[in-house]
Protein backbone atom coordinates (compact mmCIF):
# COMPACT_ATOMS: atom_id res chain seq x y z
CA UNK A 1 0.00 0.00 0.00
CA UNK A 2 2.77 2.64 0.90
CA UNK A 3 4.23 2.00 -2.85
CA UNK A 4 0.64 3.00 -3.97
CA UNK A 5 0.52 6.10 -2.29
CA UNK A 6 3.82 6.98 -3.29
CA UNK A 7 2.98 6.30 -6.79
CA UNK A 8 -0.39 8.35 -6.36
CA UNK A 9 1.54 11.27 -4.84
CA UNK A 10 4.14 11.50 -7.62
CA UNK A 11 1.46 11.52 -9.97
CA UNK A 12 -0.50 14.53 -8.86
CA UNK A 13 2.62 16.17 -8.37
CA UNK A 14 3.51 16.01 -12.14
CA UNK A 15 0.03 16.22 -13.03
CA UNK A 16 0.23 19.73 -11.27
CA UNK A 17 3.49 20.23 -12.99
CA UNK A 18 3.17 19.91 -16.48
CA UNK A 19 -0.33 21.32 -16.59
CA UNK A 20 -2.63 24.26 -17.45
CA UNK A 21 0.11 27.53 -17.38
CA UNK A 22 3.47 25.04 -17.99
CA UNK A 23 2.36 24.36 -21.50
CA UNK A 24 3.38 28.20 -21.61
CA UNK A 25 6.97 28.58 -21.72
CA UNK A 26 8.94 32.01 -22.08
CA UNK A 27 11.34 33.21 -24.18
CA UNK A 28 10.12 31.17 -27.41
CA UNK A 29 10.69 32.50 -30.90
CA UNK A 30 7.71 35.29 -31.56
CA UNK A 31 7.70 34.26 -36.11
CA UNK A 32 6.05 30.96 -35.91
CA UNK A 33 3.32 30.58 -38.25
CA UNK A 34 0.08 32.25 -36.53
CA UNK A 35 -3.12 30.22 -35.69
CA UNK A 36 -4.82 31.99 -38.18
CA UNK A 37 -2.35 31.07 -40.80
CA UNK A 38 -3.37 27.48 -40.72
CA UNK A 39 -6.57 28.30 -40.11
CA UNK A 40 -7.04 30.07 -43.56
CA UNK A 41 -5.15 27.26 -45.41
CA UNK A 42 -8.08 24.71 -44.40
CA UNK A 43 -10.52 27.22 -45.39
CA UNK A 44 -8.18 27.21 -48.74
CA UNK A 45 -8.43 23.73 -48.82
CA UNK A 46 -12.34 23.23 -47.92
CA UNK A 47 -12.46 25.65 -51.70
CA UNK A 48 -10.64 22.85 -53.55
CA UNK A 49 -12.98 19.88 -52.08
CA UNK A 50 -15.78 18.60 -53.47
CA UNK A 51 -18.96 18.13 -52.65
CA UNK A 52 -19.81 15.80 -49.54
CA UNK A 53 -16.09 15.08 -48.83
CA UNK A 54 -13.58 15.12 -45.91
CA UNK A 55 -9.82 15.53 -45.83
CA UNK A 56 -7.92 13.06 -43.35
CA UNK A 57 -4.80 14.34 -41.99
CA UNK A 58 -2.57 11.88 -40.26
CA UNK A 59 0.60 12.72 -37.73
CA UNK A 60 3.56 11.21 -38.54
CA UNK A 61 4.56 7.71 -36.80
CA UNK A 62 7.98 7.61 -34.04
CA UNK A 63 11.02 6.39 -35.58
CA UNK A 64 13.31 4.30 -33.06
CA UNK A 65 16.82 5.23 -33.52
CA UNK A 66 18.06 2.36 -30.84
CA UNK A 67 16.50 0.07 -28.79
CA UNK A 68 14.23 2.31 -26.66
CA UNK A 69 15.36 5.77 -28.27
CA UNK A 70 13.36 7.78 -30.58
CA UNK A 71 14.44 9.96 -33.06
CA UNK A 72 13.95 13.55 -32.65
CA UNK A 73 10.72 14.14 -33.71
CA UNK A 74 9.78 15.80 -37.15
CA UNK A 75 6.19 16.29 -37.73
CA UNK A 76 3.93 16.13 -41.14
CA UNK A 77 4.40 18.44 -43.22
CA UNK A 78 1.00 18.64 -44.50
CA UNK A 79 -0.33 17.88 -40.92
CA UNK A 80 1.45 21.17 -39.31
CA UNK A 81 0.40 22.92 -42.50
CA UNK A 82 -3.10 22.76 -42.23
CA UNK A 83 -3.09 23.09 -38.33
CA UNK A 84 0.22 24.16 -36.88
CA UNK A 85 0.00 20.37 -34.79
CA UNK A 86 3.91 18.71 -34.38
CA UNK A 87 2.80 16.17 -32.92
CA UNK A 88 2.46 11.96 -33.33
CA UNK A 89 -0.58 10.35 -32.67
CA UNK A 90 -3.03 12.60 -34.19
CA UNK A 91 -5.49 12.63 -37.05
CA UNK A 92 -7.53 15.59 -38.06
CA UNK A 93 -10.26 15.16 -40.14
CA UNK A 94 -11.83 18.01 -42.11
CA UNK A 95 -15.01 18.37 -43.91
CA UNK A 96 -16.17 20.45 -47.06
CA UNK A 97 -19.62 21.39 -45.46
CA UNK A 98 -20.72 21.65 -41.83
CA UNK A 99 -21.42 18.62 -39.55
CA UNK A 100 -24.05 18.48 -37.09
CA UNK A 101 -24.17 16.22 -33.84
CA UNK A 102 -25.82 16.24 -30.54
CA UNK A 103 -22.73 18.63 -29.28
CA UNK A 104 -23.85 21.20 -32.05
CA UNK A 105 -22.12 22.12 -35.51
CA UNK A 106 -18.71 21.27 -36.71
CA UNK A 107 -16.65 21.24 -39.66
CA UNK A 108 -13.41 20.25 -37.99
CA UNK A 109 -12.27 17.37 -35.64
CA UNK A 110 -8.72 16.86 -34.21
CA UNK A 111 -7.76 13.53 -32.75
CA UNK A 112 -4.97 14.04 -30.38
CA UNK A 113 -1.95 12.82 -28.45
CA UNK A 114 -3.28 12.64 -24.77
CA UNK A 115 -1.62 13.98 -22.10
CA UNK A 116 0.79 12.45 -19.84
CA UNK A 117 2.59 14.03 -17.21
CA UNK A 118 4.84 10.67 -16.29
CA UNK A 119 5.63 10.71 -19.68
CA UNK A 120 5.77 14.23 -20.36
CA UNK A 121 8.80 14.25 -17.72
CA UNK A 122 10.93 12.06 -20.05
CA UNK A 123 9.76 13.16 -23.83
CA UNK A 124 8.34 17.18 -23.27
CA UNK A 125 5.15 19.33 -22.75
CA UNK A 126 2.31 17.78 -25.56
CA UNK A 127 -0.84 20.13 -25.94
CA UNK A 128 -3.10 17.91 -25.46
CA UNK A 129 -6.63 18.65 -25.91
CA UNK A 130 -6.69 21.97 -23.73
CA UNK A 131 -3.28 23.17 -25.73
CA UNK A 132 -4.67 22.47 -28.92
CA UNK A 133 -8.06 24.52 -28.43
CA UNK A 134 -6.44 27.69 -26.69
CA UNK A 135 -3.03 27.67 -28.98
CA UNK A 136 -3.90 26.50 -32.26
CA UNK A 137 -7.98 27.66 -31.96
CA UNK A 138 -9.58 24.30 -32.89
CA UNK A 139 -13.26 23.72 -31.04
CA UNK A 140 -13.77 20.35 -31.53
CA UNK A 141 -10.84 18.31 -30.00
CA UNK A 142 -10.35 15.12 -28.46
CA UNK A 143 -7.68 12.66 -27.49
CA UNK A 144 -6.85 10.26 -30.01
CA UNK A 145 -7.88 6.80 -28.36
CA UNK A 146 -11.28 8.52 -28.77
CA UNK A 147 -11.26 8.14 -32.51
CA UNK A 148 -12.05 4.53 -33.04
CA UNK A 149 -15.35 4.48 -31.12
CA UNK A 150 -16.47 8.55 -32.50
CA UNK A 151 -19.80 8.30 -33.89
CA UNK A 152 -18.80 9.54 -37.13
CA UNK A 153 -19.33 7.22 -40.40
CA UNK A 154 -16.56 8.18 -42.94
CA UNK A 155 -17.63 5.88 -45.70
CA UNK A 156 -20.97 8.76 -46.69
CA UNK A 157 -17.48 10.70 -47.58
CA UNK A 158 -15.45 11.09 -50.51
CA UNK A 159 -12.41 10.67 -48.97
CA UNK A 160 -9.25 12.35 -49.32
CA UNK A 161 -5.97 11.14 -47.68
CA UNK A 162 -2.31 9.97 -47.99
CA UNK A 163 -1.34 6.77 -48.35
CA UNK A 164 -2.69 4.30 -45.43
CA UNK A 165 0.57 2.20 -44.79
CA UNK A 166 0.37 -1.31 -44.02
CA UNK A 167 2.49 -0.86 -40.60
CA UNK A 168 3.12 2.65 -39.03
CA UNK A 169 4.76 1.87 -35.38
CA UNK A 170 2.30 4.27 -32.69
CA UNK A 171 -0.01 5.08 -35.76
CA UNK A 172 -0.83 1.74 -36.50
CA UNK A 173 -4.18 1.79 -33.98
CA UNK A 174 -5.68 5.39 -35.79
CA UNK A 175 -4.39 3.85 -39.62
CA UNK A 176 -6.34 0.50 -38.32
CA UNK A 177 -9.74 2.70 -36.76
CA UNK A 178 -9.72 4.83 -40.09
CA UNK A 179 -9.97 1.70 -42.70
CA UNK A 180 -12.58 0.38 -40.45
CA UNK A 181 -14.32 3.36 -40.49
CA UNK A 182 -13.58 4.37 -43.81
CA UNK A 183 -13.46 1.46 -46.12
CA UNK A 184 -9.89 2.21 -47.40
CA UNK A 185 -7.24 -0.74 -47.33
CA UNK A 186 -3.57 -0.09 -46.66
CA UNK A 187 -1.61 -0.50 -49.61
CA UNK A 188 2.36 -1.26 -49.86
CA UNK A 189 3.61 1.80 -49.81
CA UNK A 190 6.60 1.18 -52.16
CA UNK A 191 4.01 0.07 -54.64
CA UNK A 192 1.84 2.84 -54.52
CA UNK A 193 4.47 5.41 -54.91
CA UNK A 194 4.85 3.85 -57.77
CA UNK A 195 1.36 4.11 -58.78
CA UNK A 196 1.66 7.57 -57.74
CA UNK A 197 4.17 8.38 -59.83
CA UNK A 198 2.85 6.86 -62.54
CA UNK A 199 -0.04 7.93 -62.83
CA UNK A 200 1.74 11.49 -62.51
CA UNK A 201 4.18 11.42 -64.41
CA UNK A 202 4.10 8.94 -67.15
CA UNK A 203 2.67 9.85 -70.94
CA UNK A 204 2.33 7.42 -74.07
CA UNK A 205 6.35 9.26 -74.88
CA UNK A 206 7.47 7.77 -71.94
CA UNK A 207 5.69 4.56 -70.63
CA UNK A 208 8.20 2.27 -71.90
CA UNK A 209 10.79 3.73 -69.98
CA UNK A 210 8.76 3.59 -67.18
CA UNK A 211 7.68 -0.02 -67.61
CA UNK A 212 11.65 -0.72 -68.42
CA UNK A 213 12.48 1.29 -64.99
CA UNK A 214 9.83 1.29 -62.70
CA UNK A 215 7.79 -1.87 -63.05
CA UNK A 216 9.90 -4.70 -64.60
CA UNK A 217 12.72 -4.70 -61.93
CA UNK A 218 9.60 -5.38 -59.42
CA UNK A 219 6.97 -7.59 -61.00
CA UNK A 220 7.96 -10.84 -59.17
CA UNK A 221 7.06 -9.07 -55.67
CA UNK A 222 4.33 -10.46 -54.03
CA UNK A 223 2.40 -6.78 -53.80
CA UNK A 224 3.32 -6.20 -57.80
CA UNK A 225 2.48 -9.63 -58.94
CA UNK A 226 -0.96 -9.27 -57.28
CA UNK A 227 -1.58 -5.74 -58.55
CA UNK A 228 -4.22 -5.91 -61.33
CA UNK A 229 -3.50 -2.34 -62.64
CA UNK A 230 0.47 -2.63 -62.91
CA UNK A 231 0.20 -6.06 -64.58
CA UNK A 232 -1.89 -4.58 -66.76
CA UNK A 233 0.02 -1.71 -68.08
CA UNK A 234 2.95 -4.26 -68.13
CA UNK A 235 0.76 -6.41 -70.49
CA UNK A 236 -0.12 -3.35 -72.66
CA UNK A 237 2.53 -0.75 -73.02
CA UNK A 238 0.69 2.09 -75.29
CA UNK A 239 -1.63 4.79 -74.94
CA UNK A 240 -5.02 2.58 -74.27
CA UNK A 241 -3.26 0.44 -71.66
CA UNK A 242 -2.16 3.98 -69.82
CA UNK A 243 -5.35 5.32 -70.39
CA UNK A 244 -7.11 2.29 -68.63
CA UNK A 245 -4.74 2.39 -65.86
CA UNK A 246 -5.70 6.06 -65.61
CA UNK A 247 -9.08 5.35 -64.81
CA UNK A 248 -8.60 2.18 -62.81
CA UNK A 249 -6.09 4.80 -60.74
CA UNK A 250 -8.82 7.06 -60.11
CA UNK A 251 -11.23 4.49 -59.17
CA UNK A 252 -9.36 2.78 -56.81
CA UNK A 253 -6.99 5.80 -55.22
CA UNK A 254 -8.95 8.57 -55.75
CA UNK A 255 -8.76 9.81 -52.72
CA UNK A 256 -4.69 9.67 -52.53
CA UNK A 257 -5.03 11.53 -56.29
CA UNK A 258 -7.06 14.09 -55.31
CA UNK A 259 -5.11 14.69 -52.07
CA UNK A 260 -2.04 15.34 -53.99
CA UNK A 261 -3.75 17.51 -55.96
CA UNK A 262 -4.99 19.81 -53.70
CA UNK A 263 -1.53 20.16 -50.91
CA UNK A 264 0.33 20.47 -54.54
CA UNK A 265 -2.24 23.77 -55.46
CA UNK A 266 -1.79 25.13 -52.23
CA UNK A 267 1.97 24.14 -50.85
CA UNK A 268 3.16 25.04 -54.38
CA UNK A 269 2.58 28.82 -54.10
CA UNK A 270 4.22 30.33 -50.91
CA UNK A 271 1.90 32.85 -48.93
CA UNK A 272 3.49 36.29 -47.56
CA UNK A 273 4.13 34.75 -44.14
CA UNK A 274 5.68 31.41 -45.46
CA UNK A 275 7.81 33.35 -47.66
CA UNK A 276 9.41 35.38 -44.90
CA UNK A 277 10.24 32.33 -43.04
CA UNK A 278 11.49 30.64 -45.60
CA UNK A 279 13.87 33.99 -46.51
CA UNK A 280 15.25 33.85 -43.31
CA UNK A 281 15.91 29.77 -43.34
CA UNK A 282 17.54 30.59 -46.58
CA UNK A 283 19.26 33.91 -45.45
CA UNK A 284 21.00 31.99 -42.51
CA UNK A 285 21.97 29.53 -44.38
CA UNK A 286 24.07 31.46 -47.06
CA UNK A 287 25.54 33.08 -44.15
CA UNK A 288 26.64 29.23 -43.23
CA UNK A 289 28.09 28.63 -46.62
CA UNK A 290 30.43 32.08 -46.13
CA UNK A 291 31.88 31.09 -42.86
CA UNK A 292 32.54 28.04 -44.22
CA UNK A 293 33.99 29.27 -46.62
CA UNK A 294 36.41 31.37 -44.56
CA UNK A 295 36.82 28.64 -42.09
CA UNK A 296 38.22 25.51 -44.58
CA UNK A 297 41.70 24.24 -44.48
CA UNK A 298 43.20 21.53 -46.48
CA UNK A 299 43.41 19.88 -42.91
CA UNK A 300 39.74 19.80 -42.46
CA UNK A 301 37.30 16.65 -42.38
CA UNK A 302 34.15 16.48 -43.64
CA UNK A 303 32.60 15.99 -40.50
CA UNK A 304 34.38 19.17 -39.21
CA UNK A 305 32.83 20.85 -42.01
CA UNK A 306 29.69 19.52 -41.63
CA UNK A 307 30.06 21.17 -37.66
CA UNK A 308 30.49 24.43 -38.87
CA UNK A 309 27.23 24.41 -40.59
CA UNK A 310 25.35 23.06 -37.62
CA UNK A 311 26.60 25.57 -35.36
CA UNK A 312 25.73 28.67 -37.30
CA UNK A 313 22.55 27.61 -38.11
CA UNK A 314 21.40 26.79 -34.59
CA UNK A 315 23.38 30.53 -33.86
CA UNK A 316 20.62 31.98 -35.82
CA UNK A 317 17.30 29.44 -34.62
CA UNK A 318 17.07 27.20 -36.60
CA UNK A 319 16.03 24.08 -35.37
CA UNK A 320 17.99 21.60 -37.66
CA UNK A 321 19.18 20.90 -41.17
CA UNK A 322 16.22 20.39 -43.67
CA UNK A 323 18.07 17.08 -44.85
CA UNK A 324 21.20 15.14 -44.03
CA UNK A 325 24.00 17.34 -45.14
CA UNK A 326 25.76 16.73 -48.30
CA UNK A 327 29.96 17.47 -47.68
CA UNK A 328 31.68 15.62 -50.58
CA UNK A 329 35.99 16.42 -50.85
CA UNK A 330 37.00 14.93 -54.34
CA UNK A 331 35.04 11.67 -56.01
CA UNK A 332 32.73 12.02 -52.83
CA UNK A 333 31.50 14.80 -54.87
CA UNK A 334 30.29 12.67 -57.47
CA UNK A 335 27.72 10.50 -54.97
CA UNK A 336 24.72 12.71 -55.65
CA UNK A 337 23.13 12.22 -51.67
CA UNK A 338 26.79 11.34 -50.09
CA UNK A 339 25.77 11.59 -46.52
CA UNK A 340 28.93 9.84 -44.43
CA UNK A 341 31.00 12.88 -44.20
CA UNK A 342 33.92 10.99 -42.94
CA UNK A 343 36.91 11.63 -44.95
CA UNK A 344 39.51 12.74 -42.06
CA UNK A 345 40.87 15.27 -44.32
CA UNK A 346 40.18 16.72 -47.47
CA UNK A 347 43.07 17.90 -48.73
CA UNK A 348 43.82 20.15 -51.72
CA UNK A 349 40.28 18.73 -53.46
CA UNK A 350 36.92 20.27 -54.49
CA UNK A 351 34.30 19.85 -51.41
CA UNK A 352 30.78 19.93 -52.71
CA UNK A 353 28.73 21.11 -49.85
CA UNK A 354 24.89 20.48 -50.23
CA UNK A 355 23.45 21.81 -46.71
CA UNK A 356 20.95 23.92 -45.92
CA UNK A 357 18.97 24.75 -42.48
CA UNK A 358 15.39 23.85 -41.57
CA UNK A 359 13.76 27.29 -39.80
CA UNK A 360 10.93 27.11 -37.92
CA UNK A 361 9.73 23.87 -40.52
CA UNK A 362 11.00 25.56 -43.97
CA UNK A 363 13.90 24.29 -45.32
CA UNK A 364 16.91 25.70 -47.45
CA UNK A 365 18.47 23.99 -50.07
CA UNK A 366 22.28 25.40 -51.01
CA UNK A 367 24.73 24.12 -53.14
CA UNK A 368 28.48 24.98 -52.97
CA UNK A 369 31.71 23.35 -54.75
CA UNK A 370 35.01 25.25 -52.96
CA UNK A 371 38.30 24.62 -53.56
CA UNK A 372 39.79 23.36 -49.85
CA UNK A 373 43.26 25.32 -50.52
CA UNK A 374 41.42 28.25 -51.99
CA UNK A 375 42.30 28.44 -55.37
CA UNK A 376 41.08 26.27 -58.41
CA UNK A 377 42.53 24.49 -60.79
CA UNK A 378 42.22 25.22 -64.30
CA UNK A 379 40.72 21.85 -65.43
CA UNK A 380 38.30 22.91 -62.10
CA UNK A 381 37.60 26.80 -62.94
CA UNK A 382 36.52 25.61 -66.33
CA UNK A 383 34.12 23.03 -65.36
CA UNK A 384 32.95 25.50 -62.35
CA UNK A 385 32.36 28.49 -65.35
CA UNK A 386 30.50 26.02 -67.26
CA UNK A 387 27.99 24.72 -64.32
CA UNK A 388 27.70 28.79 -63.78
CA UNK A 389 26.62 30.10 -67.31
CA UNK A 390 23.99 26.85 -67.33
CA UNK A 391 22.45 28.10 -63.90
CA UNK A 392 22.75 32.05 -65.27
CA UNK A 393 20.47 30.94 -68.13
CA UNK A 394 17.77 28.83 -66.24
CA UNK A 395 18.09 31.98 -64.07
CA UNK A 396 16.64 34.05 -67.05
CA UNK A 397 13.38 31.33 -67.24
CA UNK A 398 12.63 32.16 -63.64
CA UNK A 399 9.30 33.94 -64.33
CA UNK A 400 5.60 32.85 -64.50
CA UNK A 401 4.47 31.56 -67.75
CA UNK A 402 7.34 29.07 -68.25
CA UNK A 403 7.08 25.85 -68.11
CA UNK A 404 8.84 23.69 -65.62
CA UNK A 405 10.13 21.39 -67.66
CA UNK A 406 12.07 24.28 -69.75
CA UNK A 407 14.46 24.74 -67.18
CA UNK A 408 16.06 21.50 -66.72
CA UNK A 409 16.14 21.73 -70.79
CA UNK A 410 17.91 24.57 -70.99
CA UNK A 411 20.15 23.22 -68.36
CA UNK A 412 20.73 20.22 -70.53
CA UNK A 413 21.49 22.16 -73.48
CA UNK A 414 24.18 24.67 -71.92
CA UNK A 415 25.98 21.45 -70.13
CA UNK A 416 25.85 19.64 -73.15
CA UNK A 417 27.08 22.29 -75.27
CA UNK A 418 29.88 22.72 -73.24
CA UNK A 419 30.76 19.55 -72.36
CA UNK A 420 30.91 18.56 -76.08
CA UNK A 421 33.46 21.67 -76.91
CA UNK A 422 35.78 20.36 -74.03
CA UNK A 423 35.62 16.74 -75.75
CA UNK A 424 34.42 15.12 -72.60
CA UNK A 425 31.33 13.95 -74.37
CA UNK A 426 30.21 13.54 -78.69
CA UNK A 427 26.60 14.26 -78.05
CA UNK A 428 24.00 15.47 -75.94
CA UNK A 429 22.35 12.14 -75.61
CA UNK A 430 25.98 11.40 -73.76
CA UNK A 431 25.39 14.00 -70.77
CA UNK A 432 23.13 11.95 -68.29
CA UNK A 433 26.57 10.47 -67.10
CA UNK A 434 27.32 13.40 -65.77
CA UNK A 435 24.24 15.17 -65.13
CA UNK A 436 21.68 12.54 -63.87
CA UNK A 437 19.41 14.76 -62.19
CA UNK A 438 17.28 17.64 -63.22
CA UNK A 439 17.72 21.21 -62.35
CA UNK A 440 14.84 22.24 -60.48
CA UNK A 441 12.29 21.09 -57.44
CA UNK A 442 9.56 22.73 -55.46
CA UNK A 443 11.30 24.11 -51.66
CA UNK A 444 9.23 25.00 -48.53
CA UNK A 445 7.81 22.62 -46.01
CA UNK A 446 9.96 19.44 -47.93
CA UNK A 447 12.85 20.33 -49.37
CA UNK A 448 11.44 18.70 -52.25
CA UNK A 449 8.14 20.07 -51.56
CA UNK A 450 5.40 19.94 -52.83
CA UNK A 451 4.15 21.62 -55.68
CA UNK A 452 2.78 21.52 -60.00
CA UNK A 453 4.90 20.89 -62.46
CA UNK A 454 3.20 22.48 -65.25
CA UNK A 455 3.70 26.22 -65.80
CA UNK A 456 5.94 28.37 -62.97
CA UNK A 457 3.42 30.35 -60.87
CA UNK A 458 4.39 33.55 -59.16
CA UNK A 459 5.56 32.60 -55.39
CA UNK A 460 6.34 29.45 -56.10
CA UNK A 461 9.90 28.71 -54.08
CA UNK A 462 12.21 26.85 -56.09
CA UNK A 463 15.98 25.54 -56.16
CA UNK A 464 18.19 25.86 -59.45
CA UNK A 465 21.04 23.06 -59.27
CA UNK A 466 22.67 22.27 -62.41
CA UNK A 467 25.94 20.48 -62.01
CA UNK A 468 28.44 18.17 -63.49
CA UNK A 469 29.80 14.92 -62.35
CA UNK A 470 32.67 12.89 -63.48
CA UNK A 471 34.14 9.87 -61.36
CA UNK A 472 37.29 8.45 -61.73
CA UNK A 473 37.25 6.11 -65.00
CA UNK A 474 34.90 8.04 -67.33
CA UNK A 475 35.86 7.58 -70.75
CA UNK A 476 37.40 11.08 -70.88
CA UNK A 477 40.82 12.55 -70.16
CA UNK A 478 42.04 11.96 -66.43
CA UNK A 479 42.75 15.41 -65.58
CA UNK A 480 38.94 15.69 -65.53
CA UNK A 481 38.39 12.99 -63.22
CA UNK A 482 37.20 13.33 -59.70
CA UNK A 483 35.70 16.50 -60.63
CA UNK A 484 32.38 17.35 -58.94
CA UNK A 485 30.62 20.87 -58.99
CA UNK A 486 26.96 21.02 -58.21
CA UNK A 487 25.88 25.29 -57.54
CA UNK A 488 22.26 25.31 -56.47
CA UNK A 489 20.38 28.66 -55.47
CA UNK A 490 17.05 28.97 -53.97
CA UNK A 491 14.70 31.76 -55.91
CA UNK A 492 10.74 32.99 -55.38
CA UNK A 493 9.50 32.72 -59.16
CA UNK A 494 7.77 36.68 -59.87
CA UNK A 495 5.39 37.61 -62.57
CA UNK A 496 8.37 38.85 -64.99
CA UNK A 497 11.97 37.55 -63.76
CA UNK A 498 12.76 35.78 -60.47
CA UNK A 499 14.31 37.01 -56.62
CA UNK A 500 17.83 34.89 -55.90
CA UNK A 501 17.01 34.21 -52.11
CA UNK A 502 20.51 32.54 -51.40
CA UNK A 503 22.87 35.74 -52.31
CA UNK A 504 24.48 35.18 -48.94
CA UNK A 505 27.48 32.94 -49.87
CA UNK A 506 29.04 34.14 -53.37
CA UNK A 507 28.45 31.82 -56.71
CA UNK A 508 31.04 33.30 -58.83
CA UNK A 509 34.81 31.30 -58.85
CA UNK A 510 36.82 34.42 -57.71
CA UNK A 511 34.30 35.79 -55.44
CA UNK A 512 34.21 32.55 -53.32
CA UNK A 513 38.49 32.16 -53.50
CA UNK A 514 38.46 35.74 -52.34
CA UNK A 515 36.21 34.51 -49.58
CA UNK A 516 38.44 31.77 -48.72
CA UNK A 517 41.48 33.71 -48.04
CA UNK A 518 39.34 35.93 -45.40
CA UNK A 519 39.90 35.10 -41.40
CA UNK A 520 37.48 32.95 -39.72
CA UNK A 521 35.70 33.32 -36.08
CA UNK A 522 36.76 29.64 -36.15
CA UNK A 523 40.12 30.18 -36.39
CA UNK A 524 40.50 31.49 -32.81
CA UNK A 525 39.10 28.03 -31.61
CA UNK A 526 41.71 25.91 -30.14
CA UNK A 527 40.39 22.57 -28.27
CA UNK A 528 42.98 20.23 -26.47
CA UNK A 529 43.87 16.95 -28.08
CA UNK A 530 42.44 13.53 -27.44
CA UNK A 531 46.10 11.60 -27.16
CA UNK A 532 47.08 13.02 -23.50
Amino acid sequence: MKKYYVHLLLTLFMTCLFSGRSLSQSNLPQDYLSKEFHAGRREALRKLMPANSATVLFAYPLEVFSKDINYAYHPSPDLYYFSGYKETSAVLVVFKEMQHDADGDYNELFFVQQRNPSEEQWTGRRLGIEGVKSQLGFKRVYNSNEFAKFPIDLKKFKLLHDIIPNKAGNMDGLYRAFTEKSGVNPVDEELLNDLVTINARVTPRNITVAIDRVIAPKLALEAYKNNSLIQDLYSHPDSTGLAAFKAGYQAQYGGISDFNLFTDELRGIKTKEELELLRKSIKLSGIAHAEVMRAIKPAMSESELEGVFAYVHKKYGAEDEGYPPIVGAGANGCILHYIENNVTTVNNQLVLMDVGAEYHGYSADITRTIPANGKFTEEQKVIYQLVYEAQEEVFKLCKEGVPFGDLNKKAQAVLAAGLIKLGIIKQIDELRAYYPHGCSHHLGLDVHDKGSYGPLMENMVITVEPGIYIPEGSPCDKKWWNIAVRIEDDVVIGKDKCTILSLDSPRKWDEIEKLISEKSFLDAVKLPGLDR
